[in-house]
């Protein structure tokens, strides 16, 4: 499936003479590695938006608690639809009435190294452990380091009900890390401000920007 197909739910919900999100049609520039960004949304609910780059695409969940450190959280992430790579740069307001509307801030981003295997050890395609419902991870991020899984638990193509997933730190050597910090206290890893700060600069700027 190309980008177009892929990103065709994304472009179907937004009105970009509106909202300042980018429609995706650019060539970003691309690592030797994966990327992957967090973003703080303070929507309709107050959420932690957990993106993936596969392939030409960031593959997005929406984890309500936001990622943690500690490997004993257990956080839900539902799945949303793909989003264009140049996402991982946004940071802004989306106006109200557009889907999404609310204020975005880029809280983590950096790289991510697969990690899943078969059972005989050998690799296995990121797109496809995520295709069959679990897929394991190294975060090389501002504040997530260190390995993750995305699982499954319910729905998906075989199953029934809405599809929902765990995202979860691994244990590893036996250390423990800290929870997620008080979103709105959270700054940028892009620019250093909060989610007050960059709602009141695009205020004073006229746009969401």
């Amino acid at each position: 499936m190309g980008e177009e197909n892929r990103l065709r739910d994304y472009r179907g919900k937004r009105d970009f003479g509106r909202t300042g999100e980018p429609e995706g049609r650019g060539t970003p520039s691309r690592s030797q590695e994966p990327r992957f960004v967090v973003q703080i949304h303070d929507a309709s609910t107050l959420h932690f938006d957990f993106r993936l780059q596969v392939a030409d695409v960031l593959k997005s969940w929406s984890v309500p608690k936001g990622p943690s450190a500690d490997p004993s959280d257990k956080r839900l992430a539902m799945p949303t639809e793909d989003h264009p790579l140049e996402y991982e740069e946004f940071e802004g307001v989306i106006p109200r009435g557009e889907y999404g509307g609310g204020t975005v801030i880029v809280w983590d981003r950096g790289t991510y190294e697969p990690l899943s295997h078969d059972r005989r050890g050998r690799p296995v395609d990121f797109a496809a452990s995520l295709e069959r419902g679990h897929a394991r991870f190294r975060l090389s991020g501002s504040k997530l380091h260190g390995e993750y899984a995305l699982t499954r638990f319910r729905g998906g193509k075989d199953g029934d009900g809405e599809e929902a997933w765990l995202l979860v730190k691994t244990a590893g050597g036996g250390a423990r890390g800290h929870g997620t910090p008080d979103p709105r206290r959270a700054r940028s890893a892009r620019t250093g401000r909060t989610l007050a700060q960059v709602a009141a600069d695009a205020e004073e700027g006229g746009g969401g920007a």
